[in-house]
């Protein structure tokens, strides 16, 4: 006889309709009031529940961004939470993830369209257009985590990323010092040359 045993977690269910904490259901200004990152690539304002208690045991965070042309969003993973992101104006952006067989999943979004995000996945967002782009994204948790890929191999030792990469270990070295991990996050803006605001807006390049 085989014993299969499974785990599962997930937020907690609410036990009141509304947080006893919470002072009100509205949150205003979130590109003041909320948890800002700004870089070059645009601004990231994230709610949680340390800057509002409304979103306390409801199984949500909320990130709204404002990212400029050629700005991107670092790939990165959430462990514990699926993204659904909304692209409101501006852009179009490329967005996609990985899955884990090895297959990208790439798609141009414009104002009105939506993507998922699936929990776990590696993702990223790319402003391919010539106007600045506001897009939201909803995590179904209110603690999802964000871990920055690139920048988390390259916390590894300079050896084991260097296989990883199928580099020497100088090479590793000059893109640790180039590359520090992304915390907070932030947008960053893509260097010269890389892109084109407006052009090559496609799913292959």
């Amino acid at each position: 006889m085989v014993l299969v045993q499974r785990v599962e977690a997930a937020d907690p269910d609410p036990l009141v309709d509304f947080s006893a904490n919470a002072t009100t259901p509205v949150f205003r200004n979130i590109f003041v009031n909320g948890d800002v990152s700004v870089g070059s690539g645009g601004v990231r304002a994230a709610l949680d529940i340390g800057k509002f208690p409304g979103l306390t045991s409801e199984g949500l965070t909320v990130v709204q961004f404002k990212m400029v042309p050629c700005g991107e969003n670092l790939p990165h993973t959430h462990p514990r939470a699926t993204e659904l992101l909304s692209l409101i104006s501006g852009g179009p952006l490329q967005a996609g993830f990985v899955d884990t067989k090895g297959q990208a999943h790439i798609h141009i979004l414009y104002p009105g369209d939506l993507i998922v995000f699936p929990r776990g996945l590696l993702h990223f967002e790319l402003n391919v257009g010539t106007e600045t782009a506001f897009y939201i994204s909803a995590l179904n948790s209110q603690n999802p985590g964000t871990l920055d890929s690139a920048g988390a191999v390259l916390q590894l030792p300079e050896r084991a990323a260097a296989i990883a990469f199928n580099q020497d270990i100088a090479t590793v070295a000059a893109l640790k010092s180039h590359r520090p991990y992304n915390e907070p996050p932030t947008l960053e803006a893509a260097k010269p040359g890389v892109c084109v605001p407006g052009q090559f807006i496609t799913t292959t390049c």
